[in-house]
């Protein structure tokens, strides 16, 4: 009996621990699909970007 209570008392750190999951997805978040994905299009429009300095006085009129 006093090993089964003791047992217990030994398992018991290990058993909240395994209870406790890494960081539970947030609501509305992006998965990692879609993390890539955004990333992906950003990468895009910056590819595509161009600075305002190499515009010229003539573009913006």
């Amino acid at each position: 009996m006093i090993r089964t209570i003791r047992g217990a008392q030994l398992a018991l750190p290990f058993l909240l621990l395994a209870a406790c999951s890494g960081d539970p997805a947030t609501p509305g978040a992006p998965t990692a699909d879609e993390e890539r994905q955004l990333n992906d299009a950003a990468a895009m429009l910056d590819a595509n970007s161009i600075a305002l300095d190499n515009l010229g006085d003539g573009a913006l009129k």
